[in-house]
């Protein structure tokens, strides 16, 4: 009996030496902009390679709470944040960059630069110094004496930067501390100008389509005295910056917005050399845009919907979001809304959801399902590119 427990407790204890160690992280040093030194943490375990490690403690960015301010709709606040460090992958991997809110530029500036630039009238009028001059929209005066109409006037003078985030990359040195590796900036901008007109004018709100070639080229010119001033900041001016123009959707939109330009400055560099196009977009399925622009992908869709309609009458509806980088679909997500009457019609739904995407839907692309009721979420179906066999969870 004894003999029988020593071997169990061994087998015990190689068991353990073999488990894998979750609960401990990494401690490191990180260099701040005052020249200071700072104990940090960094977590050991990372979702998945599309995310960062972030580092421990958390520090909110200086521009914390302004993004919710300055973009209308949540579909955009969540594709201008995950979208840019999307894009900040390709300069800074995620793994050897760890991730860090933006700390060096102050809310105060973001603030200032957000505003419209004011014209000599306007400074005197407000008893403002030329020094605090430097917003970054178009200055606008109405002229009550122009043959031109407000709304026109206002048309030629529209507000384009709507917002901008920081994000800091760092990486370890040599001698293993963590120090800034480089930035990325988001630069939001408006497809859409939203006023009212003057109250002897009725008053009521209008809106302005602006059209994507003037709004990026225009959004150039402000990533170009952005990236000057950037420059200027401590700790700013020797490191690689990466750029990136986002188009904001309007607030009726029930897609999200999209970047549409980027461009990568080396170390010390305050010149914008070369933008690069960035070709992203969002479908929703079924509609009649997806099925002009990307008609299989809309059929396959539309099977898929129709097998469902076949054998469950008691769903209402099948919505999917697919986003298309490059004219390709890198990620489908999938909503169903059901009504349930027990356990066993959820386990059984959610076989047969699997069933079909993976008879219906090529592994080339990621794919998310979220099956839910009135009673809130019930399972989630979900599939990374390449996958054979989804990954599957019923919520109790």
């Amino acid at each position: 009996m004894k003999s029988l427990i020593m071997i169990m407790l061994a087998f015990v204890l190689f068991l353990s030496g073999c488990a894998p160690t979750f609960n401990k992280e990494e401690e490191i040093v990180q260099d701040t902009d005052e020249a200071q030194e700072e104990t940090a943490i960094i977590p050991r375990y990372k979702i998945s390679d599309s995310y960062y490690r972030t580092i421990l403690p958390f520090k909110p960015g200086e521009a914390r709470g302004l993004v919710v301010r300055n973009l209308r709709t949540r579909l955009d606040i969540d594709e201008f944040e995950t979208g840019l460090m999307r894009i900040a992958q390709e300069s800074f991997p995620s793994d050897r960059y760890l991730y860090q809110e933006g700390q060096r530029i102050p809310k105060s500036s973001i603030e200032k630069w957000l505003e419209r630039k004011q014209t000599p009238a306007q400074l005197t009028q407000n008893k403002m110094k030329q020094a605090d001059n430097i917003g970054l929209n178009p200055a606008f005066e109405y002229d009550p004496n122009s043959e031109v109409s407000y709304e026109e006037q206002m048309a030629q003078s529209p507000i384009y930067f709507a917002h901008m985030l920081e994000h800091n990359y760092l990486i370890k040195n040599k001698d293993d501390k963590v120090a800034l590796g480089g930035i990325v900036l988001g630069i939001a901008l408006n497809s859409v100008q939203y006023y009212n007109l003057p109250d002897n004018q009725g008053g009521y709100p209008r809106e302005t389509k602006i059209e994507t070639e003037v709004l990026v080229r225009e959004g150039k010119k402000i990533a170009e005295e952005v990236l000057a001033r950037v420059r200027e900041i401590n700790e700013l001016n020797e490191v690689p910056i990466v750029i990136a123009l986002f188009e904001q959707e309007a607030v009726s939109s029930i897609a999200p917005g999209n970047f549409v330009a980027k461009t990568g400055v080396i170390e010390k560099g305050n010149k914008i050399n070369k933008w690069e196009d960035v070709n992203e977009e969002y479908h929703f399925f079924p509609s009649s845009a997806a099925t002009n622009e990307y008609r299989e992908d809309a059929m396959m869709f539309q099977n898929f919907k129709d097998d469902i309609d076949e054998f469950f009458p008691n769903y209402t509806g099948v919505i999917g979001r697919g986003f298309y980088k490059n004219e390709e679909l890198y990620q489908l997500t999938i909503e169903i809304p059901m009504q349930f009457y027990g356990k066993a019609e959820i386990i059984g739904f959610t076989q047969y959801i699997t069933g079909e995407i993976m008879e219906h839907f090529p592994n080339y692309f990621s794919m998310q399902v979220y099956i839910s009721s009135e009673s809130g979420p019930e399972s989630i179906i979900v599939r990374d590119a390449g996958q054979e066999e989804p990954f599957v969870h019923i919520y109790n």
